[in-house]
């Protein structure tokens, strides 16, 4: 036995209030008339007899509530061995939900072994029921009500994420801080190998936490499925549009598969294709005879396995016209038109018409019909022309500056809002021209571009970055190309121009995927796809300080967020396989289909070496003695403070009650 604060010990000397109070009671006498005292002697009284203690028993409460006192405040504790506290233990249940667990019975297997070891258990046991995905679900709170764990337990569904025993073990470690007594953890899984973490050290479960495991399977399955569809999320030539579709196997033999297009529920298209042993192939429709708006898409496959959860990929296509982009240049200014819509055009499936305008025309256009605006080589425009377009790109439109020569004639840049601090003519200098010195690979615009080696600059601006993201750096460290984000849009500025006098960009070859990527970029194509994967997260909006509400309704035509999370949120998670629709704060609508996580196809076990090792018996019976024996000389302290409480309580009732009835034999004996 020990204190954990044993300083507290000095309040004993409390104990001496109690003596204090008691001898504190003075002897009384009532006076009585005499008619003389001259023949008494004067004599000194004794006060020994009034100074002794009274009412011992309460005395006595009262010393021994003081002490209890002080003793609670030095926290008593006492060591336990693990054996005399293993009655303490939480029974913790974690059932998997993940997409495989679709297959066959395996969940409802798993919910009937849970349901078993819950039947087992002794009433006076804890227990809590789990779910896991790809993140953990906590069901119940650590409970004895054995019919809330059951109904936990059989109210269970399938979920479409991808499992996780990593993040299993993560989340336990974390568990096993803050409960102090022993877990005794029942996992019910079909083991899949996919749900392992990257290192085996990440399974790694705390000291106090055994590990029990509940395979609801024992055999590796063989599993057909559509891995991936690759389609535009927008067409605008459907009878171009090429559907590649691949199938995959998962410990199958060799099989010849037949798939299956559908559009709004109708098949469209139909063809066969041979998948090796254990493999992938690839066919290719094509084409995809889709109406005006958003169509909901479908590839299939007959496979006709233990798991046709996955045997289709379903995804959403838009057809639209060719985006309009409006081209404003000044009138001196004639190629560069012409370079960028040339470059557009040879682009196959661009999906864009470029719409070419001086700035004295410019105004007053409905800029909502452009997927984003060009400024070439302008020296200024007009005020309402600017206030328009920043309106335009707060809402999320783009803007595409290109500064040009007219720069130098100019000390602010519209829209982009910087001023230009200096212009330099490398032409004028020794070496004439200048190279690209830093380019980041990351940026839509420079990713097809191979770091634009080769092109000459002659001319460029130079301006202060600010908060803008610099995607391109001449080698005096210039930036040549910029971001930044103005609300929900963004202005992209590129400080040479694009007229091949500045520069002799136009002329390389890698100058039409720069201007194809730049145009999907900014147009918001670029990432534009029809289909995404179950947990992958979704951006609602680009501007944090914007409240524009957005809107998600998921598979099951639910609005999932408050009205206080739709004008905040900045990403939805996508925990569901279904098709979304979208209304996002830049005002784009959208329709995508979620698929679950292929790596769920692959219904391949855990060898059962690898669950001796997590299990932790790959040590054979000495290793197991030896642990079973240093589990039992582990002590741990007990606090038992509390107890001391309910003495402490039992105390102060007990003086109350005697002080009462002492003071009413005192009122007694004084009248």
């Amino acid at each position: 036995m020990g204190l954990f604060a044993p300083w507290f010990l000095a309040g004993i000397a409390a104990v001496a209030i109690p003596f204090y109070v008691h001898l504190l009671r003075r002897h009384t006498t009532t006076p009585h008339p005499f008619s003389s005292l001259m023949f008494f002697e004067r004599r000194t009284q004794s006060s020994i007899k009034h100074r002794r203690l009274r009412y011992l028993l309460l005395l006595s409460l009262r010393t021994l509530l003081l002490l209890l006192l002080a003793l609670v405040f030095a926290n008593p504790f006492i060591n336990r061995t693990a054996a005399n506290m293993s009655n303490e233990k939480l029974l913790l249940l974690v059932i998997d939900n993940s997409f495989s667990m679709r297959a066959g019975t395996r969940l409802a297997d798993a919910r009937r072994e849970a349901l078993s070891v819950l039947s087992s258990r002794r009433p006076s046991d804890r227990a809590q029921v789990m779910a896991l995905g790809s993140q953990i679900q906590v069901l119940t709170q650590p409970s004895q009500d054995a019919g809330a764990l059951r109904a936990a337990v059989e109210s269970l569904q399938p979920g479409d994420s991808h499992g996780n025993f990593g993040e299993l073990a993560r989340s336990l470690r974390s568990l096993a801080e803050s409960i102090a007594t022993p877990i005794e953890l029942h996992l019910f899984s079909d083991m899949q190998r996919s749900e392992m973490p990257a290192s085996f050290n990440e399974l790694a479960l705390p000291a106090n936490i055994s590990l029990i495991l509940h395979p609801v399977v024992k055999d590796s399955v063989p599993n057909w499925t559509v891995e991936s569809v690759n389609v535009p999320g927008q067409v605008w030539e459907p009878k171009k549009t090429r559907v590649q579709v691949v199938v995959a196997g998962f410990n199958t033999p060799a099989a010849t598969k037949t798939v299956t297009l559908l559009a709004g529920g109708k098949a469209l298209a139909t063809q066969t294709v041979a998948v090796p042993a254990n493999g992938r192939a690839t066919t290719e429709f094509q084409s995809l005879d889709v109406p005006y708006g958003f169509t909901r898409c479908e590839a299939r496959i007959d496979s006709a396995d233990a798991f046709p959860a996955d045997d289709s990929s379903i995804f959403a296509v838009e057809r639209t016209d060719p985006r309009r982009v409006l081209f404003v240049y000044e009138a001196g200014d004639s190629r560069s038109p012409v370079y960028v819509r040339a470059a557009l055009a040879s682009t196959a499936d661009s999906g864009f018409t470029v719409d070419t305008t001086s700035t004295a025309q410019a105004a007053g256009r409905p800029l909502s019909k452009y997927a984003f605006v060009v400024l070439s080589d302008v020296i200024s425009v007009p005020a309402s022309f600017e206030s328009e377009l920043l309106k335009y790109v707060q809402a999320g439109g783009s803007v595409w500056i290109a500064i040009g020569t007219s720069a130098s004639h100019s000390t602010r840049i519209p829209v982009f809002g910087g001023n230009i601090l200096e212009s330099r003519y490398y032409s004028r200098m020794n070496d004439r021209f200048l190279s690209v010195g830093e380019a980041d690979p990351s940026y839509p615009s420079v990713a097809k571009a191979d770091r634009w080696s080769g092109v000459k600059f002659y001319f460029a601006v130079r301006v202060d970055p600010g908060d803008a993201r610099v995607a391109v750096r001449l080698t005096d460290q210039m930036p040549v190309l910029l971001e930044k984000k103005i609300g929900e849009g963004s202005v992209l500025l590129f400080t040479s121009g694009l007229d091949n006098l500045t520069n002799d960009f136009p002329l390389h070859p890698i100058f039409v995927p720069f201007v194809e990527q730049t145009a999907r970029y900014l147009s918001g194509t670029q990432n534009r796809s029809g289909a995404r994967i179950v947990d992958s997260f979704l951006e609602l909006r680009s501007s944090k300080e914007q409240s524009v509400s957005v809107e998600v309704i998921d598979p099951d035509g639910h609005r999932p967020l408050s009205l206080k999370e739709a004008s905040s949120e900045q990403t939805y998670q996508l925990t569901r396989a279904g098709f979304y629709e979208l209304q996002l704060a830049n005002g784009r609508h959208d329709v995508i289909g979620v698929n679950p996580d292929r790596r769920e196809s692959n219904l391949e076990v855990i060898p059962d070496e690898t669950l001796a090792l997590w299990r932790g018996n790959s040590g054979g019976a000495a290793t197991q003695a030896a642990a079973a024996g240093q589990t039992q000389e582990q002590t741990k302290p007990f606090s038992v403070w509390w107890y001391i409480m309910i003495l402490v309580l039992a105390a102060a009732v007990a003086e109350s009650l005697l002080a009462d009835q002492y003071l009413g034999v005192q009122q007694q004996e004084d009248s």
